[in-house]
């Protein structure tokens, strides 16, 4: 009785000390303060369901494919050209793709809850979106290395932060492949405090 005990009760403590929110929902969110649990709900009831759309892990694992043997070198230089917008073609071809449009209907189904939405793969890269984000690669960012690293159900929750004229949060999931089970890239969805009932 002991063993199992302490079987089922360890993982819920490392859990704990990474900072997960409470609730019965809630193993595998982290983030901090007040606004992760009502956050936290709303991606696990109206995100989390389309990520196993085909749409979305077919786009990701062929791009994985793509980026696999992409180095530090290939990746930075990549992301200053999406980031001074001299890239082009990086950009269309991130911005009207069929994952993007599918994005595009997601958000609009949030009716004004969600503002943006995008997804990278396995190295942290873009792979699809609704608006034009500031860089194009995630890597080495909260966003990336508390989902993805983590594992296939990782869910981060970051602070709330102002944005012109509303309050906002970004929430990022872990995509994984439901035929493995094994994490292939993530999704941050930005979601209007103000707006989530």
């Amino acid at each position: 009785m002991k063993r199992r005990f302490a079987r089922t009760m360890f993982p819920c403590l490392l859990l704990a000390l990474a900072g997960c929110a409470t609730g019965p929902w809630s193993s595998s969110v982290t983030g901090e303060g007040t606004h992760v649990k009502p956050v936290g709900a709303y991606a696990i009831a109206n995100v989390k369901p389309w990520l196993s759309d085909p749409v979305v892990v077919n786009a990701v694992k062929a791009q994985n494919v793509d980026t696999a043997k992409l180095k530090d070198i290939e990746i930075n230089r990549l992301d200053i050209g999406w980031m001074d917008r001299s890239n082009r073609a990086l950009i269309d071809s991130r911005m009207n793709n069929e994952l993007s449009t599918f994005l595009q209907k997601k958000k609009e189904a949030g009716n004004g809850v969600i503002f943006e939405i995008f997804v990278f793969d396995m190295k942290g890269l873009n792979v699809g979106q609704t608006d034009l984000t500031q860089d194009y690669n995630q890597g080495d960012e909260a966003k990336y290395w508390k989902t993805y690293q983590v594992g296939p159900d990782a869910i981060f929750v970051d602070k709330v932060a102002k944005d012109k004229d509303r309050n906002v949060s970004q929430v990022s999931l872990t995509i994984k492949d439901l035929a493995t089970g094994q994490a292939i890239g993530a999704v941050t969805v930005g979601i209007d405090m103000d707006r989530l009932k």
